[in-house]
């Protein structure tokens, strides 16, 4: 029973260590919203964590992290909440829309509220701007991203 214990006080602290670090770091790899910004991170932790920087060193890191913790980091790397404002936004680049939700409780979301959240985080210029282009489902509003080159 206390084996048990103490792997799951080390998972616990191990998945609140790995969310802190990426939340800490994601700013830090440019340009933000990207894939690059994403595999920039990626390498920097398998470089800090002993791995050789060459392509077999980061698929064996990639690998080791599992799709798990890899999808889980991923989904923190590209979420911001903005507490505030009460929403959150979700704007993986290998999605097709960027989600704004509340915080709070459900409800729709004002049109203006979602443009001040995404000029906030720094989405407004790669997203449709045009609100009667958005969808609303439910207490999320679905934007697409402005078509890229």
């Amino acid at each position: 029973m206390a084996g048990m214990k103490a792997t799951n006080l080390q998972a616990t602290l191990f998945d609140f260590a790995i969310g802190e670090l990426v939340r800490q770091h994601r700013e830090s790899f440019q340009p933000l919203w990207s894939t690059e910004s994403w595999a920039k991170l990626m390498i920097w932790l398998s470089l800090n964590c002993g791995c050789s920087g060459d392509r077999e060193g980061l698929e064996a890191f990639a690998a080791a992290l599992g799709p798990v913790v890899t999808t889980r980091m991923r989904r923190l790397f590209f979420a911001r909440e903005l507490e505030d404002l009460d929403l959150q936004v979700m704007a993986d680049p290998a999605e097709q829309q960027v989600l704004v939700m509340p915080l709070g409780p459900p409800g729709p979301l004002d049109p203006a509220r979602v443009v001040q959240v995404l000029e906030r985080v720094g989405l407004l210029p790669r997203v449709v701007s045009d609100p009667e282009r958005w969808q609303a489902l439910d207490a999320v509003v679905a934007i697409p991203w402005e078509e890229r080159p």
